[in-house]
């Protein structure tokens, strides 16, 4: 697939469909399986007002996807001119691709005054609390570490060593749930989902 320089979309929504009174950045994260995908699309087909920043990344597109919607798709040199650029907001190396939210369109959102949500993993949300620490960060957590383990399993299909590495990495990424200021327990993707768009209005109360 020929790749591209990157340029993103700084446009703005229309700030009179989001229902809240001022900006807030909101970070989801949590373990592999645990449903963070699903309810990201549960969100962009039911709540159009919730602005989603799209992340850029060097892994191969799938057949389902679509470039500058699910991600940005570049090179490793176009996203390492990125990277000596600053335009990240965050970046991390997983499975051998690389991912990085872009800092131009998250800024220029908020201080437009509109809220915005970005969907990173455990190393990302921990970068975008140093850049800026304002910023609300949400555990999608499991029903229970059965459940996960169910899901993280699959149909069986993986060598006993891969299950073993994927049950491990899961159990580390559970233990980072106190750094984060609110969790949600993905008990349905309906729910989940709801409570998450709940907490972009800034006056949302969290523990």
């Amino acid at each position: 697939m020929e790749r591209l320089a990157v340029t993103f979309d700084h446009t703005l929504g229309d700030p009179s469909m989001n229902p809240g009174d001022g900006p807030r950045l909101v970070v989801l994260s949590g373990p592999s399986g645990v449903g963070k995908d699903s309810v990201i699309e549960h969100i962009r087909a039911r709540e159009p007002w919730v602005w989603l920043s799209v992340s850029v990344t060097t892994r191969p597109i799938r057949d389902y996807e679509v470039n500058g919607l699910h991600y940005h798709f570049v090179d490793r040199e176009e996203f390492r001119r990125l990277v000596e650029a600053g335009e990240f907001l965050e970046w991390a190396e997983f499975a051998g691709n690389l991912y990085g939210t872009p800092r131009g369109p998250v800024e220029a959102r908020l201080a437009a005054g509109q809220s915005a949500l970005l969907k990173i993993d455990l190393q990302g949300a921990r970068q975008v609390r140093q850049a800026m620490p304002g910023a609300l960060l949400v555990f999608l957590a499991p029903p229970s570490w059965e459940e996960l383990k169910r899901r993280l399993i699959g149909r069986g299909t993986d060598d006993e060593e891969t299950i073993r590495q994927r049950l491990e990495h899961a159990q580390e990424e559970l233990a980072a749930e106190p750094e984060f200021d609110v969790t949600i327990v993905n008990h349905t993707v309906e729910q989940a989902a709801a409570e998450l768009v709940g907490l972009l209005s800034p006056q949302a109360t969290h523990r």
